[in-house]
C-alpha cells in the first residue's frame, strides 16, 4: 500500500491556491525594478500596522533582526540582565549575548509552555532591565500581567510574537491583537510562519514614535538622512519582492487562523481520549492560532518510540525544542528549571497547515490511535 505523504507545512499548495494573485504582486515589482525599499514594503508596513491596530511598523530582514533592533532602541548597557524564558527559540537569547546583554533563564507553565508573572518573579532582581515573552506555538502569554507586573518595576517589554500574528488577548477587558501591547514587539516572516514570505524577512512594532525613529535609523545604517549617520546602526530591510507576496497573503491571515484551528479542532477531538497525551491547553485570556500543535506525552521514551512510528509512515513531526537553551554550549548557565526540562523531553508538534484535508488529518489521528492501541 502507498502511504500518503504528509508535509509539516505545505506551501506548494498554498501557493497553488494564491498563485494567480501572488504572481501579478511579484511581477509588479518586477516591471518596476523597485527591489529596496519600495512601494510595496511601504504599502505592507501601512497595511500590517492597520490590521494591528499598530501605530508603526518598520520591516526589516528577519525576525531575529527585529529582536536586535528593538534591544537597540532601548539604550540597554552591556552587562544589564534581561529576563528570557528556557523553553523557546535561540534567538531571544542570541541577540542579548551579541548585544553584550546578560540573559536571566526563567522557567514556564507546563500547560501552557510560556512564563507568567510567578515564574518571572521567582528570577527578576532589581539590575533586570527588561523582559522578552514569547507568545510560543500561537497564543498570546498572559500579557496584561506582564504589563502590570513591568510597570510596577518599571521594566521594558518585548513581545517576540514570531508564532502567534493574529491572536488576540484581553487587556483592559477588550480584544487586542498580541504584538501590539508590550513596549516594543517583533515578528519574523520566515516562510513557515502563519504570515511568511518565500524568504526571509521581520517586522518590529512599537505605539512609540521616539522608539519607531530610532529603529527605522538602526535599521538602515543609523541614518537620520541619506549619508547622514547620527547612531550606529545594521543594514536590515524587507526586500519589496517579499513584501508584495507578503501584501497578498495579509489579506488572507484571517482565514488561515480559521483554517489552522479547524485543523486543531479535529486533533483535539481525536487525542482527548488518549490518557498519556496532553492536548494543547488554550490560556482563557488569549485565542490560539496553532502555529504549531504541540502534544505532551507522558515521558521522553514514548514521545521519541511515537515520532519513530509516525516517521514509519511517512508522518512528519518536530520536536520543538529539544534542548534547554541554558544547557546549549554557546549559552550555558549550571541550573536546572523543572518545567522546561520536562518539555524538552515530552513535547511533540504534528503537523498543522492551511491546507490539510481531512482525509490527512484522519490519517495522523488514526496512526496515532493505532501506536496507543485506541
Amino acid at each position: 500500500m502507498t502511504l500518503p505523504k504528509i508535509q509539516m507545512v505545505d506551501l506548494q499548495r498554498q501557493y497553488q491556491r494564491l498563485s494567480c494573485e501572488i504572481d501579478k504582486s511579484i511581477n509588479g515589482c518586477l516591471q518596476s525594478a523597485d527591489f529596496i525599499q519600495g512601494k510595496a514594503v511601504r504599502d505592507f508596513e501601512q497595511k500590517l500596522g492597520q490590521y494591528l491596530s499598530s501605530k508603526h511598523v518598520i520591516s526589516c530582514g528577519n525576525g531575529t533582526d527585529a529582536l536586535m533592533l528593538a534591544l537597540m532602541a532601548l539604550n540597554l548597557q552591556k552587562g544589564d540582565k534581561v529576563i528570557v524564558p528556557a523553553f523557546t527559540y535561540i534567538a531571544c537569547v542570541e541577540v542579548l549575548k551579541l548585544l553584550g546583554l546578560k540573559p536571566v533563564y526563567c522557567d514556564v507553565d507546563e500547560r501552557y509552555f510560556m512564563p507568567d508573572t510567578t515564574h518571572i518573579d521567582a528570577v527578576y532582581t532589581p539590575d533586570c532591565k527588561a523582559i522578552i515573552v514569547v507568545h510560543l506555538y500561537g497564543q498570546s502569554a498572559k500579557m496584561e500581567e506582564f504589563m502590570n507586573w513591568a510597570n510596577e518595576r518599571n521594566l521594558f517589554v518585548i513581545e517576540d510574537n514570531a508564532q502567534a500574528i493574529g491572536a488576540q488577548c484581553v487587556i483592559d477587558g477588550q480584544l487586542k491583537y498580541s504584538g501590539t501591547i508590550g513596549h516594543i514587539s517583533t515578528t519574523s516572516f520566515f516562510p513557515s510562519k502563519n504570515l511568511g514570505a518565500y524568504g526571509d524577512g521581520g517586522a518590529v512594532f512599537t505605539q512609540n514614535e521616539n522608539w519607531a525613529k530610532k529603529i527605522k535609523m538602526i535599521a538602515n545604517h543609523g541614518q537620520s538622512s541619506k549619508y547622514i549617520h547620527d547612531i550606529i546602526g545594521v543594514n536590515s530591510r524587507l526586500d519589496t519582492i517579499q513584501a508584495a507576496i507578503l501584501n497578498v497573503k495579509l489579506k488572507y491571515l484571517k482565514d488561515f487562523t480559521v483554517a489552522r484551528q479547524y485543523v486543531a479542532k479535529k486533533y483535539d477531538d481525536n487525542l482527548n481520549s488518549i490518557s498519556v497525551i496532553q492536548v494543547p491547553k488554550r490560556i482563557a485570556s488569549s485565542t490560539h492560532v496553532f502555529h504549531q500543535y504541540t502534544i505532551v506525552l507522558d515521558n521522553e521514551d514514548t514521545r521519541n518510540q511515537l515520532q519513530i512510528f509516525l516517521k514509519s509512515k511517512n508522518i512528519p513531526s518536530v520536536i520543538y525544542y529539544p534542548m534547554p537553551i541554558y544547557r546549549q554550549k554557546a549559552y550555558f548557565q549550571d541550573i536546572f528549571l523543572e518545567n522546561t526540562e520536562r518539555l524538552c523531553q515530552s513535547v511533540l508538534s504534528l503537523p498543522i497547515h492551511t491546507e490539510m484535508s481531512d482525509g490527512e488529518i484522519d490519517y495522523i489521528c488514526d496512526t496515532i490511535k493505532s501506536f496507543f492501541n485506541v
